[in-house]
C-alpha cells in the first residue's frame, strides 16, 4: 500500500465525511459527489492526491435532478486534483441495463456548470453541477 504512505487518515462516520466534503470543496468538487453511509475510514495523501473511503456498506444513491441511479462500492478509490477526480474506483451509474464503472469526474474550467463523468468504456456524460450539490 505504497500508495497510501504519508497519508492523513480519518476514523469513524462523522471525522470521516466532514474529510471527504473537504478535500471535495478544496478541489472544486460538487460536496454532494460521494453520498456515503456508515463511513469506517477515509485517507488522503495531500502529495500524490490519492484518496480512499471505506463505508460499512455499499450505498445507491438516485440523483434526483437527473435520475440517475449511482452505485459506491464498500471502497472508493482515485486521485483527486482541482476540480477533476481521475482512476476513479467503486462507483458506478446505471445505464440503462448496465453498471459501467465512473473512472473520471471532471468539473468544466472555467466554470460553465457542467460537471462531466468518464467511464472506462470511453462513455461521457455531462451534467449540470448543481445536481451533485450537498443534499441531492
Amino acid at each position: 500500500m505504497a500508495e497510501r504512505e504519508g497519508a492523513i487518515v480519518k476514523k469513524g462516520h462523522e471525522e470521516g465525511l466532514k474529510t471527504a466534503t473537504a478535500i471535495l470543496a478544496e478541489f472544486e468538487l460538487p460536496c454532494g459527489l460521494l453520498p456515503v453511509a456508515e463511513v469506517i475510514e477515509v485517507g488522503f495523501v495531500r502529495g500524490t492526491g490519492y484518496m480512499w473511503i471505506q463505508q460499512a456498506k455499499k450505498v445507491e444513491h438516485n440523483f434526483k435532478l437527473i435520475t440517475k441511479l449511482v452505485s459506491y462500492e464498500t471502497e472508493i478509490t482515485g486521485y483527486v486534483e482541482k476540480k477533476r477526480i481521475k482512476k476513479l474506483k467503486g462507483v458506478k451509474a446505471k445505464e440503462l441495463f448496465l453498471w459501467p464503472p465512473v473512472s473520471e469526474i471532471t468539473v468544466d474550467d472555467p466554470p460553465t456548470g457542467k460537471i462531466h463523468f468518464k467511464s472506462l468504456a470511453g462513455i461521457t456524460k455531462t451534467f449540470p453541477v448543481e445536481a451533485f450539490a450537498a443534499g441531492q
